[in-house]
Formats: structure tokens, sequence, C-alpha cells
């Protein structure tokens, strides 16, 4: 049952995905704008492809784990209205943990930068996953099974929010009223693929905006009269744009630093599970010390 809605998901959302691109790289090209490069656009794709097949492939030990807690479940649900709207709920604020630590947390960060590199912002760029984040998204997931929800429901109500994830990742939106409120939208993501020090590592949720709103993670996008205007990327943008590099950049950047001579083991650590930025001499900077020096200026 399942796999078959798995299977509409993906019969519904691709014409719609193909119908939204197609319609904002005719405006892009009428307009004179450049919202597309075909390099972008093809390496977008390509981390797609890469996570796409290593969720696939790992999917069989991410639901067993998942399946095992729920057989534990103390928790019965019966299937109906309650039960979707309460999954909604539970599976959205965890990714929103998930993406949250993804960006605190320079060991989780090296894989989730692949999806901040692009210095655009278009439907593909929602597209260009980060490769290796299946190998521990279940893990996040495995409270919402322990609580009685079925590992299959999970994964489909995953894809089906990232639906409305990718649908964000655009600038030919503007405004969307009401829904600001409660939803994440264009405005609010925008925001959060800036890098700008008052933009960075904001708006975390994939659907709903109120966990950005809880738990403060949250920054309306400010009008150029206000505030700069964003920058897409990141706060040093990738020179060597090679398709390895793109994906293991950080990586290599974290082993140089951990195992630099000469620095502590208590800096080594923060080097690894640290904040992105961390240095242990001042030479680079945390997203909030980039806030502050904002601030101050």
């Amino acid at each position: 049952m399942e796999s078959i809605r798995e299977q509409w998901l993906i019969l519904i959302s691709t014409p719609f995905y193909l119908c939204i691109i197609g319609i904002e790289i005719l405006l892009s090209h009428l307009q004179h704008k450049k919202s597309y490069t075909i390099k972008d656009s093809l390496t977008n794709f390509y981390l797609m492809l890469l996570n796409g097949g290593l969720d696939l492939a790992f999917r069989i030990v991410s639901l067993a784990f998942l399946q095992y807690f729920y057989s534990r479940s103390a928790i019965h649900w019966q299937e109906g209205l309650a039960y979707w709207i309460c999954l909604t709920l539970f599976e959205d604020c965890m990714y929103y943990w998930l993406h949250r630590f993804d960006h605190e947390i320079r060991f989780f960060w090296a894989t989730h930068v692949t999806h901040h590199s692009s210095q655009l912002m278009n439907f593909t760029v929602g597209f260009r996953s980060s490769v290796f984040q299946p190998l521990y998204r279940f893990f996040y997931f495995i409270p919402i099974a322990w609580c009685g929800f079925k590992p299959l429901d999970i994964a489909f109500m995953y894809a089906a929010t990232q639906i409305w994830g990718i649908f964000v990742h655009t600038e030919y939106i503007r405004k969307m009223g009401w829904l600001e409120y409660f939803l994440v939208t264009p405005s609010h993501h925008r925001v959060h693929h800036g890098s700008n020090p008052k933009y960075l590592d904001k708006n975390m949720g994939m659907f709903l905006i109120i966990w950005d709103k809880l738990f403060g993670t949250f920054q309306s996008e400010l009008s150029a009269e206000t505030y700069q205007p964003i920058r897409y990327g990141l706060t040093t943008n990738l020179k060597d744009t090679d398709p390895v590099n793109i994906i293991f950049h950080e990586w290599f950047s974290i082993i140089k630093d951990v195992f630099q001579p000469g620095i502590s083991l208590k800096h080594r650590f923060l080097y690894l599970f640290g904040p992105p930025g961390y240095s242990h001499d001042g030479s680079r900077q945390t997203s909030e010390q980039m806030r502050m020096k904002e601030k101050s200026t």
C-alpha cells in the first residue's frame, strides 16, 4: 500500500516539477535574469541522483531500525485523520531538528553544505541534496516510530513534505499572504539560503515555519531598504566546483583542521563537533560571531 502511495507521489510530482521549472526558465529568459546555468542545474540533478540512489540502497536498513522501535511501541493509533495530522506535525518537527543540527554541528554540516553551495535560487536547487543524509536521517524518526507511527507511513510523510520543500526554492514567488504565518514559504526559504550574517542558520523548517518561531530560529525576509539583498551560497564560496569537491570539500577541511599540529584535544573535538566556522585562533568565525560583528559595525 505504501509503495503505491509513494509511486503516486512520484507520478504526480514529476510533471508538476517539470512544469514549474519550465515556467521559471522561460520567465528568467524573458526577463534576462540569470536564474539558471547549465552547470549549476546539472550539478543539482547529479547530487539528487546520488542522494536518491543511496537512500534507496539504505532503505531496508533504515526501515528495519524504525520497525524495531515501532514493534515496541506502547501507543496504538487508529488510522484516521488524527493519525495523519499528528504524524505530519511530529515528522516535520523532527525534520526541523535534523536540519538544525545539520547547520549547527560541523560533522553534519559537512554533509549538508552541498545543498547550500549553489549561488543561485531556483526550483532545481531544491534537488541539490545532502548526499549522505540518508545514512543518519532515520535516527531522528526513531521517536516517531516508538510513538506508534508505522515506518512506511513516516517515509511517505517525509517524501510528501519534501515536495513542498522543493517548491519553496524560487525568487518568483514573493509573499504568500496569511500562509506566511505558519507555512515555510519561498520568502522564508530565501532567507535560509542567504549567506548574509543576519540570515545564517535561520528558517530550518521544511513544511511548517512554526518550529522556527517556537525555537528561536525564525527570520523574516527584509526589504532592500531595511537590509542588504540576499547573497545566496556559502560565506566563502567554492572556487573548485568539480563534482567530487562539491561533496567532499568540507570533509577535507575537517581532516586538515583536526590533525593540525600543536592544538589541544578540546580544539580537535570542536573542529569536528563544534559549530561550522569554529577556530581556536580566531582565523574564522561562526555564524553567531558574524552576527555579533555585524551588529557592532
